[in-house]
């Protein structure tokens, strides 16, 4: 067969070899964050059906939009576990959007400040993670110019 009838995947061009440190922390990270999405959401649904929230409507909205934007890390975190490309790109835009939330946090007078610590910190090491070379050849992103290699 030639290589136009059978042409090859970046996951079949190259023997994986062991998954990098760096590329499972990330995906740690990324769950984690979606996982405490989820908990956040299901926390504000449950406050919103039993509590006495000021807005239930708006109570039962947020919980069900923060489980929804848990979906972004979690399914994220599932393909740098299993090193599809184009799982960074959410991953990054996971990080990017927990910035401006940690920020947010530190801006309060009240127990979220230490909450916008960890997420900073979480989210600037994701971000860290996720842009290290070891990382992005992992994945099987090249750079510009490398796709003649």
């Amino acid at each position: 067969m030639s290589s136009e009838q059978n042409p090859t995947t970046p996951e079949t061009a190259e023997e994986p070899g062991p998954r990098p440190g760096r590329l499972t922390a990330a995906a740690a990270l990324a769950a984690l964050e979606g996982l405490a999405l989820v908990v956040g959401g299901a926390w504000m649904l449950v406050g919103g059906l039993t509590g006495h929230p000021d807005d239930r409507t708006s109570a039962l909205t947020g919980g069900v939009t923060l489980i929804v934007l848990a979906l972004l890390p979690l399914l994220a975190a599932r393909g740098l576990i299993a090193r599809r490309g184009w799982s960074r790109g959410p991953a990054v835009i996971t990080q990017i959007m927990a910035l401006p939330v940690a920020y947010n946090l530190l801006q309060a007078d009240s127990v979220a400040i230490p909450a916008g610590i960890v997420l900073g910190v979480v989210a600037v090491t994701a971000l860290v993670l996720l842009v290290n070379p070891t990382t992005t050849q992992a994945l099987g992103i090249r750079g510009p110019g490398g796709a003649e290699k």
